[in-house]
């Protein structure tokens, strides 16, 4: 049995060091941006993007090396889309992970500009990965491109404003949180293919994505869960924000019984999916952890 908890530690810490080196720049003209850049992701996330990158990557047999600037990319992506979804216009949140959001710490406009950097820096960071071959890298920003863009993330963020204050049914909700959470997920584990080269094989690739479509799913469902069920000092955020904002959600449609049982089908059906493959315990305990993480 692997020591998850530890694993998920040692990889965070790997992260965090990369994501510091990357966001050790500045300007004096204008220090406040890349102050609000390390402040949107240096905040000590769970990097659940990060660990999966590295870890198909090193599933499917690839080097460390090669999937760090990948990782560090849809990081970067994940913490912009963070620092726009807290801002007054969206869903004007004033605590992430249990400090203020940062267009609380920085103001409106400097969030804003925070967050459109790190965007196209990431975009920046993946596109110079040294160890990764050219084509490669064109795969891995295309598919960076299309899983944060219209067709992905951001489609889900229009979909899910499109919904405020609106009844939509469980397809709908389906659909949008396959965007817009599962979208960064399942990037973030075609990415650790990518980086591995040749190593990896189309059966590989595509079990990957479906291990990740289930985890992403079941990520939403228990993010739901814990907004009606978790202790706000752990989970970072006010709980039963959703519910003040009228947002249709999992417990819009299921008891929290139920929708625990959904989450424990779909993990079920993700670890199927690559289970077969040399290392992937690794990657099973993980879709555990996350099914019973509390924040």
């Amino acid at each position: 049995m692997t020591d998850i908890k530890a694993r998920i530690t040692e990889d965070a810490k790997l992260m965090e060091s990369v994501l510091e080196s990357y966001l050790s720049m500045t300007d004096d003209k204008y220090p406040v941006l890349f102050e609000a850049m390390r402040y949107g992701v240096l905040d000590g996330g769970k990097r659940v993007r990060p660990f999966l990158a590295l870890e198909f990557c090193r599933m499917a047999g690839g080097d460390d090396k090669a999937v760090l600037p990948f990782a560090a990319a849809i990081e970067c992506i994940h913490s912009y889309s963070l620092v726009h979804d807290d801002l007054p216009c969206m869903d004007n949140d004033m605590l992430r992970r249990g400090k203020p959001t940062n267009h609380v710490k920085f103001g409106e406009a400097n969030a804003l500009l925070c967050g459109d950097a790190l965007l196209t820096y990431a975009f920046e960071i993946a596109s110079n990965n040294e160890y990764v071959d050219s084509k490669g890298v064109v795969e891995a920003v295309k598919l960076l491109s299309n899983m944060s863009g219209v067709f992905g993330m951001v489609g889900g963020q229009q979909i899910d404003l499109l919904s405020e204050n609106k009844s939509i049914d469980m397809d709908t909700l389906k659909y949008l949180h396959s965007k817009k959470t599962g979208c960064l997920i399942r990037c973030a584990s075609l990415l650790g293919c990518i980086a591995a080269g040749d190593k990896c094989t189309n059966e590989l690739y595509e079990a990957a994505d479906k291990y990740a479509s289930g985890i992403g799913l079941t990520f939403q469902i228990i993010d739901d869960i814990l907004d009606v069920t978790g202790d706000e000092a752990v989970f970072g955020k006010p709980i039963g924000s959703d519910a003040e904002q009228n947002k249709t959600t999992f417990m819009t449609f299921m008891s929290v019984e139920d929708a625990f049982e959904e989450a424990k089908k779909l993990t079920e059906e993700a670890k199927a999916a690559i289970s077969k493959y040399e290392g992937s315990e690794i990657l099973c305990d993980f879709a555990d952890y996350l099914l019973y993480r509390n924040k």
